[in-house]
């Protein structure tokens, strides 16, 4: 776990930034692969913006996934566009919610911070079209093919 309270910042002038936080400890994860991935998704989308990537326990997801999307309980991924210049916003993923639906946690962690930057982008996959595009997309960068 990162016991800084400061995010670690990639930098870079020319290539997207994203910021790490790493608030829980239920699994072990990698940071700097998964910060890349996000990075080599938004350079994959033409995207130069900043990004927040945080990992949080259950309850926070909880408290996040009930004051904004207004249901109990926490979720796999939440993303939080800002839409501001250069900032394009905060994915949330809680990784003990990611250990408790899937078989292998580190695929799924790289899905969804795969998922959750696609969502910050513009996708989406509430229509069949627009599913079949952002699992492509998904795939595509993360490695992992939804079944």
């Amino acid at each position: 776990m990162n016991d800084s309270p400061v995010p670690k910042r990639n930098d870079s002038s020319e290539a997207p930034t994203v910021l790490v936080s790493n608030r829980q400890d239920d699994v072990e994860l990698d940071e700097d692969l998964l910060a890349g991935l996000a990075k080599k998704t938004l350079e994959g989308e033409n995207e130069v913006a900043e990004l927040s990537l945080s990992f949080v326990p259950l309850e926070e997801m909880s408290a996040l996934h009930g004051r904004y999307m207004g249901e109990p309980g926490p979720t796999d991924v939440l993303s939080f566009p800002m839409g501001e210049d250069g900032l394009l916003g905060d994915v949330v993923v809680c990784p003990a919610y990611a250990a408790s639906e899937a078989a292998d946690v580190q695929s799924e962690l790289r899905l969804l911070v795969v998922h959750g930057v696609l969502h910050l982008l513009g996708y989406d996959h509430e229509e069949e079209d627009e599913r079949r595009v952002m699992w492509e997309r998904q795939e595509f960068y993360s490695g992992v093919r939804l079944t």
